[in-house]
């Protein structure tokens, strides 16, 4: 018997309920007297700035984080988790944004972490392996159960976090900014398997920025601001200028800007390059000062290690990079940057952040060997704070304290932190790759704003994204990819969804 939220019969103890649920960190309250609800067999999304409280709340349901005051309830009995573990137990399963895969340990092996498989006090290594390739059969994610976790791409690394999830026991599946890293065909599989579960009586709890997956899964909606609930509502009764309302308290306009194209001298221009992993054949592009220029494709198609090769992390065997008219093939990262190529990449937490380090040091990385940071051997603090102040107003860090570690910020804010050190020292060209994941409407519209304005006040310009509709709207020139190799390269007014869509699947343009 499957049953659906619109199943739930007054009387009937919800699946899951928090009770006035309460978070205090030092100086920071992070759930204030929370209530929320859960019914069987519904999607309940989770709506809200970064910062609000999301996280938090999620964290205390699943059992990572314990709550300072409230009760939680269970089918109507009380329920506290005290570990990660003892909520799986109970069948309560998290896909959290940040992953907690583990690198050195294979595909299989995260699979089953924590709950192998043994015969006769042995690893069924044999018995886990197909089982796991079972599962990732049945998903529909093409993974090699042997491959090491640490030389997956992060599109990759999701797919194992939510093959763990859907590989347990469900009562509870929360699932947190879950396609941030997912292709339109991976995330549409996703959707399926929600689907699936939620026909099971298995309720939902589904965090997203994204308006459309909102249309596609949410059967009710709950807003949280600052802490605090603002309001349920049907998913059915509510707009999305609305929605935006209630998440921010104010009008956020239009999230993507109207960006002038000014095109001038050639900045960065790639012939034919290669890499050594094969994930780049033979792949040309060329960006030019006042233009953005969107790179799309499937995971693995080679969008975003065209850019790591010609920065310098990825070894090239042929072709060519040629950077301000200077062959740079090969060169090394360091000398990347301090010649004016700024890259900012995916993964904040792994590649981009010093996550217990301050946000003003995180910043003003780029620039230390710059005045007026640096003075002669030696580095300027007072000058470092200042200008970790300045530019945390620029870019609205909230709370405005940059002499806080990064990883005390929320995910939209840490993504700030990140931008912020593009504006250290002067670049011609700006490389962003997923630079809207995990962050809110809000967030996401202030970026693009900063974006454009970088590309209007004439530098070069270059977003990778496997958000469709940041390329949609982003790009004043757009190249596919497909197997290692551009597919096609299409300029305005020639950017549109029919034309693109068919390309990340080998066709030809029309």
């Amino acid at each position: 018997m499957t049953m659906s939220a619109q199943d739930h019969r007054p009387g009937e103890p919800p699946l899951l309920e928090l009770l006035k649920v309460s978070k205090q960190y030092p100086g920071v309250l992070a759930l204030d007297a929370m209530n929320f609800t859960l019914r069987r067999g519904e999607v309940h999304v989770l709506f809200g700035e970064n910062g609000a409280g999301k996280s938090t709340l999620i964290s205390v349901i699943s059992g990572a984080t314990r709550p300072t005051s409230g009760d939680m309830l269970m089918n109507g009995e009380p329920a506290r988790f005290t570990t990660v573990h003892e909520a799986r137990a109970q069948g309560v399963t998290t896909v959290f944004q940040e992953f907690s895969v583990v690198p050195s340990l294979s595909v299989e092996e995260n699979l089953f972490l924590g709950s192998e498989l043994s015969c006769g006090g042995f690893l069924a290594k044999r018995r886990m392996r197909q089982e796991a390739h079972a599962i990732l059969q049945r998903l529909g994610f093409d993974l090699d159960p042997r491959a090491t976790v640490a030389r997956l791409t992060r599109a990759e690394q999701q797919m194992v976090e939510i093959a763990r999830a859907f590989r347990s026991k469900l009562s509870v599946l929360i699932l947190d900014e879950p396609t941030a890293s997912l292709t339109d065909r991976e995330a549409n599989r996703l959707f399926e398997l929600v689907d699936q579960v939620k026909a099971q009586g298995v309720g939902i709890i589904y965090i997203t920025h994204r308006m459309h997956e909102i249309d596609r899964l949410a059967d009710r909606i709950t807003v949280l601001r600052d802490g605090k609930f603002i309001a349920t509502v049907d998913a059915r009764d509510v707009g999305q200028d609305e929605l935006v309302g209630l998440m921010t308290g104010r009008v956020v306009g239009q999230v993507f800007p109207n960006i002038a194209c000014r095109p001038g001298r050639a900045v960065l221009s790639i012939d034919r390059l290669a890499t050594g992993s094969g994930s780049v054949k033979g792949a040309s592009l060329q960006v030019r000062a006042g233009e953005l220029v969107g790179l799309a494709g499937l995971v693995g198609s080679g969008k975003s290690e065209i850019i790591r090769a010609a920065f310098g992390l990825e070894r090239t065997t042929g072709g060519t990079v040629t950077f301000e008219g200077k062959d740079v093939t090969n060169a090394s990262p360091r000398r990347l940057l301090r010649a004016g190529f700024s890259y900012m990449p995916p993964d904040r937490r792994v590649e981009g952040l010093a996550m217990m380090r301050p946000c003003s040091e995180n910043m003003t990385l780029s620039a230390l060997d710059l005045k007026p940071l640096a003075e002669g051997p030696f580095l300027n603090r007072y000058r470092e704070a200042a200008e970790a102040r300045r530019h945390a107003a620029t870019l609205e860090l909230h709370p405005m304290r940059p002499e806080r570690a990064v990883e005390a910020f929320s995910g939209g804010n840490q993504q700030k932190v990140l931008l912020a050190r593009s504006l250290t020292r002067p670049f011609s060209l700006y490389v962003f790759d997923e630079p809207t994941v995990g962050v809110d409407v809000g967030t996401r519209a202030a970026i693009y704003r900063f974006i454009g304005r970088l590309c209007e006040a004439g530098a070069a310009v270059i977003v990778i994204s496997s958000d469709l509709p940041e390329i949609l709207n982003l790009s004043h020139r757009a190249y596919v990819f497909y197997d290692g190799r551009v597919q096609a390269e299409l300029t305005r007014p020639n950017i549109t969804e029919a034309a693109i869509l068919p390309l990340f699947f080998g066709q030809k343009a029309a």
